[in-house]
Order: C-alpha cells, then structure tokens, then sequence
C-alpha cells in the first residue's frame, strides 16, 4: 500500500549509538520539536505539521524501534532510552537553532520522553505541551500487561491474527472510528516480521519505573506547560490528566470534549488552537 498523500517525509538520518533515528525538518522560524507516543510514529503529525511549519521551523522524528526508525532483536526500546535519544537529537539540531530554546508538543509516549529529558538529561525548552502523557501512576492497559508477561507467544501468532489485534488495539486509542487510510497509516510499521516483532517488543518493555523515577519531580519543570486530555480517553482517564497539572505550578489545563486519546484523529483543531494561544501567551 502506497503511503497516504499527506504523509510526513523523514528523509533524514540521525545516529543513535549506532541505531537511525529517521526524522524531518521543514518550515522557518523558531524551533518546534514534535514527540509522538506509542504505537504511532511521527504519522500523528501529518495534518499540525503543514500548519505549524508557517511559523516556525517544525522538527519530528520516529523514536527508536518506531516508524522508520531502526527495529532490531533485542534492541533496548523503553523509556529508559528514548529520553537519552531525544536530547541526543536537540543536541544535533541546536546547532542551527541560533541559541533558540525549542516549543515542545508531545503525545503519549512522547509526553515522559520530554519530561525524562528536561528532568534528567538537562534539556531546556521554551514551552512544554502535552497531550493525553504518559506521566502519571497508574498506567498501562490489561493487554500490555497482558504482553509483557508473554511477549514471545505475541511476537510469533499468525500475520492475519496480529493484524486483527492491531486493529483492534488502535482503534480503541480513538473515540471516533479511525478510517482505513487512518488505521493503515498507523499499522504499516508493525506488519512484516520485522515490524510484528517490534510491536510487542515496546509493550514488553513498557515499565511504570520510569514514570516514577520522575513523577515527583514535575514541579521542577522550568518551562510554562500546557496539558490537553481527551474528555473521553479510554487508555488513561481524564483524572490522570487532572493529577498531572496539580504537579505542575501554573500548568494550563484543557478538558477536550469528543476526544479519545488519540486526539490528532478526533480534534487536531484543539490542539491547533491550543498551542497557538498558549505559545502566543508566551510571546
């Protein structure tokens, strides 16, 4: 299947200890760094990218073991290492950035990568946005723990019977019906041997450890922070969101009405708006 129109290109290559982070670069002004979670890749981007890039210089990437980037047996995919990559990877961009410090819009996933490196490996940024994060305990649904404990019988089950429980497992991210074209785009680097693999790979690895090596550490963000929660997010309830912004000193926080957790699929328009008006604020 050919990829969709609107595809973001990641016609560039970073070196991660050996391992390609896959990334994209276009637009000018100052910088925006884009962080999706997991299972997606920087596809969630696809349709805020264009519209961002009008004003700023807008930088995405697929995180290891994601997208297009490097999938490997045994390849360390947790939370434990993305942080490390993604500073890695502002460290290679800032060079262009003229002493800019980058807006971040991060997903899922990609919300405790931003956090781990800003709190762990020193990264600064000019603003932190994030949507529907993993950040706060509890976390993880009964089919990741479900994985975890038997990641082998997962990474081996027939093709058409990961493709079902793929589907199945995506669509449940939204709140609206994805359409196919959607699904397909979000599903395509999971299918194959390769991909398959990788997929239960990342669940396997899946570790609330890494949440909590920071979570008590979120007041000591040093950046103004914007939270966007799906009103009708079925992975991580709206309350983990509204936990997370009591952490936060001055946080902004936004209930979405008719949003799932994947809200670049059910109101990319929130996100658009929000991110506008708070980056504005800050100017």
């Amino acid at each position: 299947m050919s990829e969709p129109n609107d595809a973001l290109p990641l016609d560039h290559a970073f070196d991660f200890e050996g391992q390609a982070v896959r990334y994209g670069v276009f637009g000018e002004g100052a910088p925006l760094v884009l962080v999706h979670g997991t299972p997606f890749s920087s596809q969630v981007w696809r349709r805020i990218a264009p519209i961002a890039a009008r004003s700023r210089r807008v930088h995405y990437f697929d995180l290891l073991g994601y997208g297009e980037s490097d999938m490997r047996d045994g390849q360390d995919v947790s939370l434990g290492v993305q942080n490390r990559m993604l500073a890695a990877l502002l460290a290679h961009w800032r060079t262009g950035w003229n002493g800019a410090l980058p807006d971040v819009l991060a997903h899922d996933f990609g919300g405790a990568t931003s956090l781990r490196a800003a709190l762990l490996d020193g990264c600064a940024y000019r603003s932190l946005m994030l949507v529907d994060p993993v950040a706060v305990a509890p976390w993880g649904s009964p089919f990741v723990r479900h994985v975890r404990q038997h990641e082998a019988a997962f990474a081996g089950v027939p093709p058409y019977m990961h493709q079902a429980m793929l589907d199945a497992y995506l669509q449940g991210a939204a709140h609206r019906r994805l359409p196919e074209e959607s699904l397909r785009v979000y599903t395509r680097p999971w299918t194959g041997n390769v991909g398959q693999a990788a997929f239960y790979r990342q669940i396997a690895q899946m570790d609330q450890r890494y949440t909590d090596e920071v979570q008590s550490r979120y007041g000591e963000l040093k950046c103004p922070v914007s939270i966007l929660w799906g009103e009708e997010d079925e992975w991580i309830p709206v309350e983990r969101g509204v936990e997370l912004a009591s952490l936060i000193p001055g946080a902004r926080f936004t209930r979405v009405r008719g949003s799932g957790h994947l809200m670049q699929e059910d109101a990319p328009e929130a996100i658009v708006g929000e991110w506008l008006t708070f980056v504005g604020a800050i100017e």
